[in-house]
C-alpha cells in the first residue's frame, strides 16, 4: 500500500547538452513510498519571467506574499532626530544626575520640559498637548503625564534650585575665576503675581508689568545661575544678594565679578572695597569720564601710537583705570549724533513754523510743545531756546557738541585686579566678556526659548519658569558648541588673538566665508540652530504593522538619516545604524 506525504517545492535542474549549460525550473512534489522517498514533477515553471518564479519559490516556502502597497501600514508618525540629539547632550551633561541622583518621576517630566523647551518652547499646557507629536514621551516616561504633575514637577525642581546651581558652580567655576553677571527683565501677562510689578521695561512692552531676573555665568557663558526679583528691582539692588551666593552658597573664597556700569555702582564698589575674595571688574560712566577729560588725566594725544592706557586718579582710590579709545565706535558716535541733531532741528522747525503762522501763541503751550519735541530724541543738553508770547527760535549749543565730541569713541574701565594678576589688555577683555551674558538673554528671550510672555500666576512658578528656561540655555549652549562648524558660529574665534582688545572683535576667515557664502567647505548648506533642529526634525519614528499577518507585533521603524542628519548626529557621539530600521518599541 502506497502512502504519500505532500511536499512541494521548486527545484533548480541544470544539464549539459551540445556544450551548452542548462536550468530548468520545476515545481515538485516529494512523497515517501515504501519507505523511501520520491519526486514528482507538478510543472514546469522555465518559461516563466525570474521574478515570477521566485514569487512561486516563496510562497510554496510557506511566506504569505502581498501586493507592496498593502505589504505594511503605518499607524502613527512622531518627529525624533531632534528629540534624540538633545536627550543625548542631557545624558553627554550629566544633567539628570545634578537634578537627583536618583531616577523619579519629577525628574522624568522636567527632563522632558527641558527638551521641549529647546525645540518647541510654549506654555506648559500646550506643551503637554504638542508633546506627544513627538518621542518625548516615550523616551522620558512620561505618556501619561498631565498638567497637574507638570506643576509639582516645577514646584520639585525650584526646592532643588539651591543645589544644583552649587552643582554647576562647583563644576565650572574655581577661586580667581571671572564670574560674569548681568540682569535683565521680561513682561508678564496679567496682575496675580506679587513679583510683577512696573518698572523699568526693556522690552518696549507699555502698560506691561514685568519681573527682573539676574543670570550668573562663567567666564565662557555658560549660565551656572539665576535669581528672580520683583519688576521694580534696579540692576545695583540684585548684587548684594549673588555676593552672598558666591561667598556661602558656591564656597568660593576668591572670585573676581565682572558687572556693567548700571550694576557696579560707586556705591556698591564702596561695599565690595569692604569684603574679602570679592574683585571686580566694571566701566565708568559717562559723567564721570567727562571729568576725568577735564582734570586733564583724558588726552586724545596720549592715544595717537596705542588705544588704550592705564592712569592713575585720586577720586579712585585702590582702582586700576584703563582708558580705551575705539575709532569705530568713535564715527559711529558721532555718526549718530548729526543724525539726532538734524531730525531734532525738523521738529524744532515744525514748530517755529507753527509759532509764526499764529495756530501756537501762548507763551505756557509753546513750552509744552518745545518740551515734547526737544526731548524726544535727548538733545535739549545741545540747543539754546528762547519762547515768549507769540515767539520762538532756537539755535545749536556748538561748544557744548564739541566738548561732547571730542570724548566719542572714549571709555574707562576700572578694576579692583593687581596688575601682577592682569595686564591691562585683560582688564578690557574681561569687561567685554560681558557680552558673553547678554547673548545668553538673546537667547533666553528670543525665539529659542522664549521666557517671555509669563502666564503664571504664583511666584513661586515664575521663579521655576525661569530656572527652568535656564537650564534649558545650559544644554542650547553645549549643542551649540558641539555643532559649530555646522552652523553660522564662528569656529575659530582666537584666530586674531594678536587684534587690540579695544577694537571690534574680528572673525575668522571660515566664519566670514561661511555668512558670505551660506555654505560650507564640502559645499553643504551653513545652518541656524533653529533650521539644523528642524531638519533633524524630519527622523521620523514611525508605528508599523503587517495587516496580512496580524500575529507579528506592531514595530518601530526609523527614518534613514541624510547626510546633514547624520554628521550632526555623529557630532554629538550618536551611532547612525541605531537610528535607522526596523527596531521594537521604545
Amino acid at each position: 500500500m502506497k502512502t504519500k506525504q505532500k511536499g512541494l517545492y521548486v527545484a533548480d535542474v541544470k544539464k549539459q547538452y551540445k556544450g551548452q549549460n542548462y536550468c530548468s525550473y520545476l515545481v515538485r512534489r516529494s512523497y515517501r513510498e515504501g519507505g523511501k522517498v520520491k519526486q514528482e514533477t507538478v510543472s514546469n515553471i522555465t518559461h516563466l519571467p525570474a521574478e515570477t518564479r521566485e514569487l512561486i519559490r516563496q510562497s510554496l516556502k510557506g511566506k504569505v506574499l502581498v501586493p507592496v502597497e498593502e505589504a505594511m501600514e503605518t499607524i502613527s508618525s512622531r518627529a525624533h532626530g531632534h528629540v534624540l540629539a538633545v536627550r543625548k547632550m542631557i545624558d553627554d551633561l550629566g544633567l539628570l544626575k545634578i537634578l537627583a541622583p536618583t531616577a523619579c518621576r519629577q525628574r522624568d517630566i522636567i527632563e522632558a520640559l527641558i527638551i521641549a523647551r529647546i525645540l518647541n518652547p510654549q506654555t506648559k499646557l500646550a506643551t503637554n498637548r504638542w508633546w506627544h507629536t513627538t518621542t518625548i514621551p516615550e523616551l522620558t516616561g512620561v505618556e501619561d503625564a498631565d498638567t497637574d504633575e507638570i506643576y509639582e514637577a516645577m514646584d520639585w525642581l525650584l526646592e532643588r534650585q539651591s543645589k544644583i546651581e552649587a552643582e554647576l558652580a562647583k563644576r565650572h567655576v574655581k577661586n580667581e575665576d571671572l564670574v560674569l553677571y548681568d540682569v535683565s527683565s521680561s513682561y508678564y501677562e496679567g496682575c496675580c503675581c506679587p513679583l510683577a510689578q512696573f518698572g523699568y521695561n526693556r522690552d518696549n512692552k507699555k502698560g506691561k508689568r514685568q519681573i527682573v531676573y539676574g543670570l550668573m555665568t562663567d567666564y565662557e557663558g555658560r549660565p551656572i545661575s539665576v535669581h528672580v526679583y520683583p519688576g521694580a528691582t534696579s540692576d545695583s539692588e540684585t548684587l548684594q544678594n549673588q555676593i552672598n551666593k558666591l561667598k556661602e552658597r558656591f564656597g568660593l573664597k576668591d572670585v573676581v565679578l565682572a558687572g556693567d556700569r548700571g550694576m557696579l555702582t560707586q556705591v556698591m564698589i564702596d561695599r565690595l572695597k569692604q569684603l574679602e575674595g570679592i574683585d571686580w571688574v566694571s566701566a565708568l560712566r559717562a559723567n564721570s569720564i567727562k571729568k576725568l577729560a577735564e582734570q586733564g588725566q583724558i588726552q586724545q594725544s596720549l592715544l595717537d601710537e596705542s588705544n588704550l592706557m592705564e592712569i592713575y586718579s585720586p577720586d579712585y582710590p585702590q582702582e586700576r583705570l584703563v582708558v580705551c579709545r575705539n575709532p569705530y565706535l568713535a564715527e559711529d558716535r558721532q555718526r549718530t549724533r548729526r543724525q539726532l541733531l538734524e531730525a531734532t532741528e525738523k521738529k524744532l522747525d515744525e514748530l517755529a513754523k507753527r509759532v509764526a503762522a499764529g495756530r501756537l501763541v501762548k507763551e505756557g503751550k509753546i513750552g509744552e510743545a518745545l518740551g515734547r519735541v526737544i526731548n524726544k530724541y535727548k538733545m535739549a543738553k545741545h540747543f539754546e531756546c528762547e519762547i515768549g508770547e507769540g515767539q520762538f527760535s532756537y539755535k545749536r549749543k556748538e561748544e557744548s557738541i564739541t566738548k561732547e565730541a571730542a570724548l566719542d569713541g572714549f571709555y574707562v574701565i576700572r578694576t579692583s585686579m593687581p596688575e601682577e594678576k592682569w595686564a591691562k589688555e585683560n582688564v578690557v577683555l574681561g569687561y567685554k566678556s560681558l557680552c558673553r551674558v547678554e547673548r545668553g538673554f538673546r537667547t533666553l528671550k528670543g525665539i529659542d526659548l522664549r521666557i517671555r510672555p509669563i502666564h503664571h500666576w504664583l511666584a513661586e512658578r515664575v521663579e521655576a519658569h525661569i530656572f527652568l528656561c535656564t537650564l534649558a540655555y545650559y544644554v542650547d549652549w553645549h549643542l551649540r558648541q558641539a555643532w559649530k562648524s555646522m552652523l553660522f558660529d564662528d569656529e575659530n574665534p582666537g584666530e586674531h588673538e594678536d587684534a587690540s582688545p579695544v577694537l571690534p572683535a574680528l572673525r575668522s576667515k571660515s566664519a566670514l566665508d561661511k555668512a558670505r557664502t551660506k555654505k560650507r567647505v564640502d559645499g553643504s548648506r551653513v545652518h541656524s540652530f533653529q533650521t539644523l533642529l528642524a531638519e533633524l526634525s524630519t527622523i521620523q519614528c514611525n508605528e508599523n504593522w503587517i495587516p496580512a499577518v496580524p500575529e507579528i507585533p506592531a514595530f518601530y521603524q526609523y527614518t534613514k538619516p541624510n547626510k546633514i542628519q547624520q554628521e550632526a548626529l555623529e557630532c554629538l557621539g550618536i551611532n547612525v545604524n541605531q537610528v535607522h530600521g526596523r527596531q521594537k518599541k521604545i
